[in-house]
């Protein structure tokens, strides 16, 4: 480091001190003989030299404050995932949704008509109703194609059907059919529209007044006119409930028989529809009759189920997850308010112009009857269209017993029903 000036000075001024006072230690008279003059005086010290004043730098310019750093964005929400639509069919159901049914347009078939919305057409060569298919009046995205049964198909089957016919996505299937036709013909019932099957067993009841159901038809022996190879009439033969030469398999699905006879045969028939024909149509009757639920006398089967192809339940798992509720509420919707599907059907019969007449009357009546005798409802919970496993089981049995020949496959209940797609909020 560089001495300053006036530390120097101070520094040589304290040397000549230290000399002089070596001097004056000296023994020698030399000292003494010296005169005063001649000594000569120190000079005085020098002023110390102001110390140079130390450069001051220029003060510094403040420093601007660092800009405040700014919040950092929150990271976004991620967007929500749109709500998958239930109502929204498009692109996991085929277009259209085609359901074969088992006989002419009828209320019966009502939650089916009912999905079918404005701007439909029939064909009525093939008696095919399309449509858009829709859910209490909105548009799915995808068409429904409701194909009549019965004379439409020779007949046949709806499991026989569906195998003829790769396009069907659904059939109407009983399950006495399911159980007996199922090894050649399998089928899987995903909902039932109707909780009772509507046949029944007719009789006059001013012939047989003390007569109150098919046991005691039975018991007195009465003649009783039926289609050929009912499963319901080899069960009650079975169980006793009837004896096989009291059933004449000749019915033909009219009432000349029965009205020729004046009564005194018994008859199937069905509950939705035989009563009013009966007292309102056949002018050569035109009176009441009785009849008992074959539900009711012991087989209590699942009529008119929806069903597919065991082989494509995967395939249509993701369209069956919204489409079987849709069914389930078109049950519900149309029992509250049948008049616009009644007066669709009653159109579409009178178009196709067969030998199968349906008026507003026989319309009305079926859909009272069936809220009435609860062919449409819940079963023993809250919920419409499934299926009981125990009810089914109990069914295999009896035809089993019956000496049917089932594929042990259809055996298990399981195997031909599923209740995987029922919505158990819906019901009545």
């Amino acid at each position: 480091m560089k001495t300053k000036p006036w530390v120097r000075a101070l520094c040589a001024l304290t040397v000549l001190g230290l000399i002089a006072a070596a001097c004056g230690d000296d023994d020698t008279d030399d000292s003494a003989g010296t005169s005063a003059a001649a000594v000569e005086e120190p000079a005085a010290p020098a002023e110390p030299e102001a110390p140079e004043p130390e450069p001051t730098a220029a003060p510094a310019e403040p420093e601007a404050p660092e800009p405040e750093p700014e919040p950092e964005p929150e990271p976004e929400e991620p967007a929500e995932e749109p709500m998958d639509d239930p109502l929204d069919l498009a692109g996991v159901c085929p277009s259209p949704i085609i359901i074969q049914t088992d006989w002419f347009p009828e209320s019966e078939h009502g939650a089916m008509y009912q999905m079918v919305g404005e701007g439909w057409t029939l064909d009525t060569d093939n008696m095919i109703t399309t449509g858009p298919l829709t859910a209490g009046g909105v548009d799915t995205g995808v068409d429904i194609e409701i194909r009549a049964g019965g004379p439409a198909i020779g007949f046949a089957s709806g499991s026989a059907q569906m195998q003829l016919d790769p396009e069907i996505t659904l059939a109407y299937v009983s399950m006495d059919e399911a159980v007996i036709l199922g090894g050649d013909t399998p089928t899987l019932s995903v909902v039932a529209p109707l909780e009772k099957n509507p046949q029944i067993i007719q009789w006059d009841p001013e012939t047989y007044p003390d007569v109150t159901g098919v046991a005691d038809l039975g018991e007195l022996g009465v003649t009783i006119n039926v289609f050929a190879g009912g499963t319901f009439i080899d069960v009650f033969v079975n169980e006793g409930v009837l004896s096989a030469d009291q059933i004449d398999p000749s019915y033909d699905g009219g009432p000349a028989r029965f009205i020729a006879e004046g009564g005194a045969i018994a008859q199937q028939g069905f509950a939705s529809e035989s009563p009013y024909s009966y007292e309102e149509v056949y002018p050569e009757w035109s009176k009441p009759i009785a009849f008992e639920l074959i539900h009711d006398a012991g087989l209590p089967i699942y009529s008119q189920t929806l069903a597919i192809r065991p082989a494509e339940l995967d395939a249509l798992r993701p369209c069956l997850a919204k489409f079987v509720p849709i069914v389930q509420q078109a049950v519900l919707d149309f029992a509250a308010d049948p008049g616009p599907t009644n007066e669709m059907i009653v159109q579409i019969v009178a178009d196709i112009g067969s030998f199968w007449q349906y008026s507003p009357g026989l319309a009305q009546f079926s859909v009272d009857t069936q809220i009435e005798l609860g062919l449409v409802g819940n079963g023993p919970d809250n919920t419409v269209g499934n299926m009981e496993i125990a009810r089914i089981q109990e069914v295999i049995d009896k035809i089993v017993a019956a000496g049917f020949d089932v594929d042990p496959s259809r055996t298990d209940p399981n195997n031909l029903v599923t209740n995987e797609f029922i919505d158990e909020s819906i019901g009545f």
